[in-house]
């Protein structure tokens, strides 16, 4: 299943917003350097759904503030 993330990077707390039953929003505290806000990212997805961290993957998205994750 494919879903859709608009993060935000580099805020003061981690915060997530459901949108859609694919699509969520999310902030979190580490910064978009060296892949830190992805590796937030993937934990609290994970934690969400109710799936491991390694089951989720990102596809596509890596660079930019809109990601496709995939679980």
């Amino acid at each position: 299943m494919y879903i859709k993330v608009k993060v935000h990077a580099d805020e003061k707390q981690n915060k997530l917003i459901k949108k859609n039953e694919d699509t969520f929003e999310i902030w979190v505290k580490a910064p978009a350097e060296r892949g830190l806000a992805n590796e937030a990212v993937r934990e609290i997805l994970a934690k969400e759904i109710g799936v491991g961290v390694k089951k989720i993957r990102l596809i596509k998205g890596a660079t930019s503030p809109s990601k496709i994750f995939e679980y």
